[in-house]
């Protein structure tokens, strides 16, 4: 939805009526998360993908008729012989998308959300998908406000408190309330999609590898800063545009920046003099990844300083060093595929083996 909501915002801005499909519910080895979004427009113009093409077809002609002026629709698609390669999906996965149309007299907070997740504020969208309240009703949702309604006051209330918890993690899913919000009721069906900030990436030493990190950090969608304490080396021309270059002691710049349960840390200077403050810091505070560059003789004299310095062993026990996957990188490009993908299996709980070798689901359920 991130990605399409540019195209969308000029749409909506002109008044032209769109349909909007967004996947909000998927099972076993769907290929899209919850939130991933298609539109279609005027002269029917495509964006977005719910499926990766399995289901496109039949998705585009819902849009269609919802954005002629048709109700919003819920749809589940699955695996099935007969229609697997028609309308089904042929990984064998299921997913449910909801099809709504948007306007501004249906959702008259949808440019405010465009607008917002354009400039980095935090917003979560609630919407409808079943039950009494009106199917692809819209809240939004942000830390000080809201905007829309979902068709009773008590539901809006629940949900909002709801909406602020979730976008407090940056979570999205289903939740289930009663007609005026009752907590354990399921009558109505409400997708909270939160479109949080996108993460940081934080790499330390500006060295060749960590150009090839960075670029491979901002094509996942993280926020990338380089810091080294070398102004020679820490200069905006070595690094891919977009990517913020910091020339401070990298212990004492991680010090003054705000990290949180999505952030990505990755150490790659090497050095003991930066490397144990550095490390020290990091491992003492939130983020989801922390590695170090260095080979394994490096990583234990490293882990002694580190202990010496007074990191439990709990805190050590989150550094993972050497740094990535074992897939015999040699170049900095290879090294950064290393990186990129130890965080994506942290980040999901993979076990970084190849897929022949495994069982079971290819992308097995997600949670919130």
């Amino acid at each position: 939805m991130r990605d399409v909501l540019p195209v969308l915002g000029r749409w909506y801005a002109a008044g032209v009526p769109f349909g909007l499909a967004t996947v909000v519910e998927v099972s076993r080895s769907a290929p899209r998360d919850p939130g991933a979004a298609m539109a279609v427009g005027p002269d029917e113009e495509v964006v977005g993908s719910v499926s990766g093409g399995c289901v496109e077809g039949a998705v585009f002609e819902l849009a269609q008729e919802v954005a002629a002026g048709g109700e919003a629709r819920l749809e589940t698609f699955g695996y099935s012989d007969e229609d697997a390669f028609a309308v089904g999906l042929t990984c064998g996965g299921e997913i449910t998308v909801l099809v709504r149309a948007v306007t501004p007299g249906r959702d008259p907070g949808f440019g405010a959300v465009a607008d917002s997740v354009a400039a980095g504020e935090p917003v979560t969208v609630a919407t409808v998908t079943d039950g009494p309240a009106p199917r692809g009703a819209a809240l939004a949702v942000w830390p000080d406000r809201t905007l829309g309604t979902l068709g009773a006051s008590g539901l809006d209330v629940a949900v909002t408190d709801d909406a602020r918890g979730e976008l407090a993690l940056g979570a999205t899913g289903l939740r289930h309330y009663g007609p005026e919000g009752q907590r354990r009721e399921d009558a109505v069906s409400v997708f909270l999609q939160s479109f949080a900030p996108p993460p940081r990436m934080l790499v330390f030493g500006a060295i060749d590898y960590a150009a090839a990190v960075a670029r491979i950090g901002d094509f996942l969608g993280y926020r990338v800063t380089v810091c080294d304490a070398r102004p020679v080396f820490a200069t905006p021309r070595r690094f891919p545009e977009g990517v913020e270059v910091v020339a401070q002691w990298p212990h004492r710049y991680l010090r003054r920046t705000d990290t949180d349960e999505r952030t990505v840390i990755c150490v790659l200077t090497h050095d003991p003099k930066f490397d144990v403050p550095l490390l020290t810091e990091a491992l003492r505070r939130p983020a989801a990844y922390i590695g170090a560059m260095g080979s394994r003789r490096t990583h234990a004299e490293r882990a002694e300083r580190l202990a010496e310095a007074g990191l439990t062993e709990s805190e050590l026990s989150r550094l993972r060093s050497p740094v990535g996957l074992d897939l015999g990188a040699r170049t900095p490009e290879e090294v950064a595929v290393s990186v990129a993908a130890e965080i994506v299996a942290l980040r999901w709980g993979g076990s970084g083996a190849p897929l022949t070798a495994t069982e079971g689901a290819v992308h097995p359920r997600r949670s919130s």
